[in-house]
C-alpha cells in the first residue's frame, strides 16, 4: 500500500507535458556518473553515452533523465562529477539551452529535491583556469515525476525513477546512503555486492516490479521507470510497465524512445565490424509499438 501511495503522490505532483505523433523523447536512467575514480562505474560507458547524446540532440529529441543520473550518494561534491564528465555535461547543457531537458531525481540524487542544493551546484560553476563563474543549468527545476499526456487521445504515461515505495531506498535512504558512501563503495570494487540495491538483489527487484504492476493495474496508467537496472518492454497484452535499464552495464547502455507515436527499447554498444574496427551502434531491442497499444481505454491486459 505504501508503494501505491508514493506513486499516486508522484502522479498528482508530476510535471505535465503534452505529446503527439511528432514528439521525440529519449529516456535514460541510472547512469550513476561519478568522479572518475576506480569506483565510478559510468566511466566505461562515458564515450558511448556521449555519442548517444549527440545523436539524440542532432535528431531533435527531448532528453528525459529519469533519476540517478549523478551518483551523489557516493560522491557528495557535484563539482568533482562535473569535472570528471565535463564533455557529457556540455551536451546536457545544449539540451537545456534548447528547452529539451527534463531532469527527474531518484534515490541516489535525491538531493535535487533541495532547491538550495540545485541552485548552488547546477546553476553555475567556477572555472579554475579562467578564475570566473559560468552559467550551467541556470534555472533548472528537477521533478520527481513526469506525466506525458497525448494531446489527441488523452492517454497518460507516468515516468518516475522507480524508488518510490522501496523502503530501504525511499524513506530509509539516509541510512542506505551512509553504508554505500563509507562501506559498499569500496567493497564492490573487490567483488562484494550491496544488498540494498535492487540491481544486485533479484528478490528486491522482482518485489518492486510486482508492486509497480499492481499500481498500473489499479490506476490504469502506463509507466516508465528505472531503478532496478533491468530493461523491460512488455509483451503483447502484458501490463504497460517499461523499464529503461541502466547506463553502467558492461554490455552498453539501454533506454526507451518515443518516436512518431511509437515506443521502442534501444541499446547502444561498441561493436567490431568485419574488419575489426570498433564502432558505436544503436540497436532496437523491442518495438517499435504504437503507444495506443498500451492505452487501457482501448485494450485489455493480462494481470
Amino acid at each position: 500500500m505504501f508503494t501505491d501511495r508514493r506513486l499516486t503522490e508522484a502522479y498528482n505532483n508530476a510535471k505535465v507535458e503534452y505529446f503527439d505523433n511528432t514528439s521525440k523523447y529519449i529516456f535514460f536512467s541510472d547512469l550513476h556518473r561519478g568522479d572518475d575514480s576506480v569506483s565510478d562505474e559510468f566511466c566505461r560507458n562515458q564515450s558511448l553515452f556521449l555519442h548517444a547524446l549527440d545523436y539524440y540532440y542532432n535528431e531533435g529529441y527531448v532528453y528525459v533523465e529519469a533519476g540517478d543520473g549523478d551518483e551523489l550518494w557516493e560522491y557528495p561534491k557535484f563539482k568533482h562529477i562535473r569535472l570528471a564528465h565535463s564533455d557529457v555535461f556540455l551536451v546536457i547543457k545544449k539540451f537545456f539551452d534548447d528547452n529539451r531537458l527534463i531532469l527527474l531525481y531518484g534515490n541516489h540524487n535525491i538531493y535535487l529535491k533541495n532547491k538550495t542544493f540545485v541552485k548552488k551546484n547546477y546553476y553555475s560553476y567556477y572555472d579554475d583556469y579562467n578564475q570566473d563563474y559560468h552559467d550551467f543549468l541556470k534555472g533548472i527545476e528537477p521533478f520527481e515525476a513526469l506525466l506525458l499526456k497525448n494531446s489527441s487521445t488523452g492517454q497518460e504515461i507516468l515516468t518516475v525513477h522507480g524508488h518510490q515505495g522501496d523502503f530501504i531506498n525511499d524513506q530509509f535512504w539516509v541510512v542506505s546512503m551512509f553504508f554505500l558512501r563509507y562501506l559498499w563503495r569500496f567493497m564492490h570494487v573487490v567483488g562484494f555486492q550491496n544488498p540494498s540495491s535492487p540491481a544486485r538483489n533479484m528478490y528486491k527487484r522482482h518485489k518492486i516490479e510486482r508492486n509497480y504492476k499492481k499500481w498500473i493495474e489499479r490506476h490504469e496508467i502506463m509507466l516508465i521507470c528505472g531503478h532496478t537496472h533491468r530493461p523491460k518492454f512488455p509483451k503483447s497484452e502484458e501490463l504497460p510497465y517499461f523499464n529503461t535499464g541502466c547506463g553502467i552495464h558492461t554490455r552498453g547502455i539501454t533506454g526507451i524512445e518515443i518516436l512518431e507515436g511509437k515506443i521502442l527499447m534501444v541499446d547502444w554498444r561498441i561493436l567490431a565490424d568485419k574488419d575489426g574496427v570498433l564502432q558505436v551502434e544503436r540497436h532496437v531491442m523491442r518495438g517499435p509499438e504504437p503507444i495506443e497499444n498500451f492505452d487501457f481505454n482501448k485494450n485489455n491486459f493480462d494481470h
